[in-house]
């Protein structure tokens, strides 16, 4: 029985080209499988290690998300606060402007 399975999967590896997507993912995915089974220690380092890495930029991504965040607050504060100054200071401007014949008095 064992022998006929391994003939089987001989014969449908060497006519690939009868074999379509699903068939050829099957196939690589049964690869994977048994690489993972014979080098668990291998494949947990590298989950170890791009999922770390995964992680640390997914946290510098929302941090830096958070800080423009901040930023765009901060310049829409500072932008309406220029505003409120600089309408004051039009306010009081005209106030200050005299009519061209006072300048004769002075």
């Amino acid at each position: 029985m064992e022998t006929q399975h391994k003939g089987e999967e001989d014969q449908k590896a060497a006519n690939p080209s009868d074999v379509g997507w699903s068939g050829m993912l099957e196939e690589q995915y049964r690869k994977i499988k048994e690489n993972a089974e014979t080098y668990p220690y291998v494949w947990a380092s590298y989950i170890v290690v791009y999922g770390g890495f995964a992680v640390w930029t997914t946290y510098r991504w929302r941090k830096l998300r958070k800080t423009e965040n901040r930023v765009r607050i901060l310049q829409e504060r500072l932008r309406k606060l220029h505003e409120a100054e600089e309408s004051s200071s039009s306010a009081a401007s005209v106030e200050k402007v005299r009519p061209p014949g006072d300048k004769s008095r002075e």
